[in-house]
């Protein structure tokens, strides 16, 4: 990837984690912590890897995304609006009983969403799906899926894992947001998950580690998930809950907790700082 894609990258994620910020403090709830860390996988997958087209959001070539932990939308609606899907103005509707941009996904009224997902566990099945359908219809679309480490505890996961590796679906990629946190605390102690690299290996799936948040890596990963051949793949990103916010890396009480007045002020000056840091190079 050239230097300057990594910048711009880089920049957007930025931007991104600004306006996940303003989203939660406005509405007063959210889940901010989680979206943090996955910001650089959906803006790697949005501005380089996925093949969509904002003015033709249900195009039946288009590649799909499914974000299997659907409360993480601080992350995906920002994503999709500077992809240029919609407004960013559209995001103060973010959780407003007047407005569309639910917690959780939904693709009946938000342009770029392909799959509406929030009960855990379920949005996988729902990639597996369309993954399969692509196969038995003889296109050429490729289907991501974002999973939480926490969510993985889910048996549903792992019924999709099977189905996945039993039809042979190369066209589809997992990426596990490791970030080792969920809403209770660690998942080490919540519920141990580890070795997921061996486990997933024996579920038959192509299993490529990554840095969840070094845009290089990520773009290496992903090609090498699209040259594999003759069975799913998953990225296990180790990734910083929080990321990008001092006070709230590695903390899991802000797993679904909105900032107050105080809070939001310190955390849109380090976010915005950073942009400008961006901007200046």
């Amino acid at each position: 990837m050239e230097q300057t894609n990594m910048h711009d990258l880089a920049l957007t994620a930025a931007r991104s984690r600004l306006l996940a910020m303003e989203m939660v403090h406005r509405a007063a709830s959210g889940h901010i912590g989680g979206s943090l860390s996955a910001m650089d996988i959906l803006t790697e997958l949005y501005f380089r890897v996925m093949q969509v087209n904002p003015e033709q959001p249900r195009d039946p070539a288009r590649d799909r995304f499914v974000l299997s932990k659907g409360h993480c939308t601080p992350a995906l609606y920002p994503t999709l609006a500077q992809r240029g899907f919609f407004p960013v103005e559209r995001l103060k509707e973010f959780r407003r009983i007047d407005g569309q941009m639910s917690g959780h996904a939904e693709m009946h009224h938000v342009p770029g969403v392909d799959m509406s997902t929030g009960s855990l566990g379920q949005g996988i099945s729902a990639a597996v799906g369309m993954a399969l359908a692509g196969k038995a219809d003889g296109r050429d679309y490729r289907v991501y899926t974002l999973l939480g480490d926490g969510e993985i505890e889910e048996g549903q996961v792992w019924e999709a894992a099977m189905a996945a590796a039993k039809y042979r679906l190369d066209n589809l990629c997992a990426i596990v947001d490791v970030n080792g946190l969920q809403i209770d605390g660690a998942t080490a102690d919540v519920m141990p998950s580890e070795p997921l690299d061996k486990k997933f290996a024996a579920f038959n799936w192509n299993v490529i580690p990554v840095d969840g948040h070094d845009f290089q890596a990520l773009e290496d990963a992903f090609a090498a998930a699209a040259a594999c051949k003759g069975m799913p793949t998953v990225l296990l990103a180790r990734t910083v809950k929080g990321r990008g916010v001092s006070f709230m890396e590695g903390d899991y009480g802000w797993h679904g907790k909105a900032p107050n007045d105080e809070q939001f002020e310190k955390a849109r000056a380090e976010l915005a700082a950073r942009i400008a840091e961006l901007e200046g190079k």
